[in-house]
């Protein structure tokens, strides 16, 4: 009768070699038999399979079904291929064999490397030291070699990722691209859309959801895509949310944009995830193709910087919401109902006060706010629909020539004041030899030329890259003026036009708005090229804009 119950225990790692069949559960399996079949004292009660787990971490499922067997006594032997499936972990695989198994009386058997702790002539502690130490050593070398590699990939925008953001797919021909999702990449182009349409994310989920359009993660169980398990979102009955629409809306993956390296592990024993620092994010731009553009992309994240409250009764915000402010004390103007003989009438109005501060607050008649808001705006559109008629019709080599002029003109200046920080930062030694300056004084101006001269070398390569662009006349520099003209046939001021065009309205009295247009730099840049293109014409801008015509 056999002395000994023992359990086979078989490991394979994802980092092991699977295209080589000595590692193989199968092989490990077999290994394990014929080892049985020659020690007729031995009695193999179970198998026990952890595949796909490290062997770094003694956290595994199988192993700790195994333990759990030593525990109740139903098991007094152990049988491995070789140390290294046990554990690579130097000093947690030395616990086990020097102090856990020996106190439960388990004998422990690793084939391979010949050590069997029923003999003492067999596994000296010197050759089981040695040879935990060099399973860890390897661990930690292919730990390296992977985050290396993954890291490469990352920077040379390749996705690396084991699950695909919900719009795209991996590509068939390139499984390091993502292209879109022929259904779901819609979805999510509609859910932006109605997000810059003024629908709070709760109204878009619900609308998804009345529609029966499945959440990210009932499409990709439906359709058996990988998804990530355990998840906030992995229920049984899971449907859009809020926080769902949230995620989506903030991901910079839809604008063509790759981000990886947002989580790692501090340390190759350690498997716990953490989040990393955003200065470590690794951003690949232009990386696979957008399914949102950049300019709506930033002005969602600019309406959910905004004050969007909605009332009991609606979905939407209110037209004004998070945009209209108190030009005397800068707070946020709130929306107020009156109801005055069965109707009502809406103002808006500083919630300060002079109680609480506000020397000169304001209440605006809504309707009145929005008579005047849409006659700014469509007098505003009026001049930017000039501006592209005059930038149309002026020579594209003209514009390019006085752009580069000016870039130019730019490069020079900051090249000039670049010298002028190193020749400053070069002449300091000499100074505190000669006495000229103290210690103290010298650390202090070497920082501060040596910041001043970073930032310069900024500015230039910006610069540059900038004349570059117009050099090969790669310039998008008109494409904001399409975000005002597809407004001019309006008739009614909506919230999709007013987060378009607008920054921010501030109401300095009663019949005094300041509006703040969005793309104002841009409407500055396209006077100065026009003026510099009206100059080298020796025309006047009218007589420019009427030869336009």
């Amino acid at each position: 009768m056999p002395k000994y119950k023992a359990t086979a225990y078989i490991r394979l790692s994802y980092t092991d070699d699977r295209s080589s069949e000595s590692d193989s559960v199968a092989n490990q399996r077999k290994l394990i038999e014929n080892f049985v079949e020659r020690n007729p004292d031995i009695e193999v009660v179970s198998y026990k399979v952890d595949d796909g787990y490290s062997g770094i971490i003694f956290d595994r499922p199988a192993f700790k079904e195994m333990m759990q067997d030593v525990t109740n006594g139903e098991i007094n032997c152990v049988i491995v291929k070789d140390l290294s499936r046990l554990g690579r972990e130097y000093i947690e695989t030395g616990r086990y064999l020097r102090r856990v198994f020996p106190a439960y009386g388990v004998r422990f058997i690793a084939i391979t490397d010949n050590i069997d702790t029923a003999q003492e002539s067999s596994g000296d502690d010197l050759t089981v030291s040695v040879k935990n130490i060099m399973n860890e050593a390897y661990c930690r070398d292919i730990s390296v070699k992977t985050r290396t590699s993954l890291d490469v990939k990352r920077r040379n925008g390749d996705f690396v990722g084991a699950f695909t953001v919900y719009g795209y797919m991996k590509s068939e021909d390139n499984k390091n691209l993502l292209v879109p999702d022929p259904y779901a990449s819609r979805v999510v182009q509609n859910i932006f859309q109605m997000r810059l349409e003024g629908s709070s994310a709760l109204r878009i989920a619900n609308e998804l959801n009345r529609l029966g359009i499945l959440s990210p993660l009932a499409y990709k169980k439906n359709h058996g895509l990988p998804y990530a398990k355990k998840g906030y979102a992995d229920r049984e009955d899971c449907k859009w949310s809020a926080t769902t629409i949230i995620c989506i809306l903030q991901d910079e993956t839809y604008t063509g944009t790759l981000v990886q390296g947002k989580q790692g592990t501090s340390n190759y024993k350690i498997k716990q995830m953490e989040q990393k620092p955003e200065s470590e994010w690794i951003r690949i731009p232009d990386a696979h193709e957008p399914l949102i553009t950049k300019q709506d992309f930033d002005l969602v994240q600019r309406i959910r910087g905004l004050d969007t409250r909605t009332s009991p009764k609606q979905d939407t915000v209110y037209l004004f919401s998070g945009v209209l402010i108190c030009g005397c004390c800068g707070s946020r103007m709130t929306r107020k109902t009156n109801r005055v003989n069965g109707k009502e009438y809406h103002y808006y109005y500083c919630p300060t006060g002079k109680k609480h501060g506000c020397a000169n607050p304001v209440m605006l008649k809504e309707s009145k706010l929005i008579d005047c808001v849409q006659e700014s705006l469509k007098a505003y559109i009026q001049n930017v629909a000039s501006l592209e008629t005059l930038l149309n019709s002026i020579d594209q080599s003209s514009i390019n020539q006085a752009l580069a002029k000016e870039y130019t003109a730019h490069i020079s200046e900051n090249e000039r004041r670049l010298e002028q920080a190193q020749a400053y930062k070069s002449r300091l030694y000499e100074n505190l030899v000669e006495g000229m300056i103290t210690k103290e004084e010298y650390a202090s101006y070497k920082v501060k030329y040596t910041r001043q001269a970073e930032e310069i070398k900024a500015s230039i390569a910006a610069l540059k890259e900038k004349l570059t662009d117009v050099l090969e006349n790669r310039s998008e520099r008109n494409r904001w003026i399409t975000h005002f003209t597809q407004f001019e046939s309006m008739e009614t001021l909506d919230r999709k036009a007013l987060i378009h065009m607008v920054q921010s309205i501030r109401v300095q009295g009663k019949n005094e708005l300041d509006i703040c247009f969005n793309y104002k730099d841009e409407y500055e840049k396209a006077l100065r090229l026009i003026a510099l293109a009206a100059q080298e014409a020796e025309l006047t801008i009218p007589e420019l804009l009427r030869k336009a015509g």
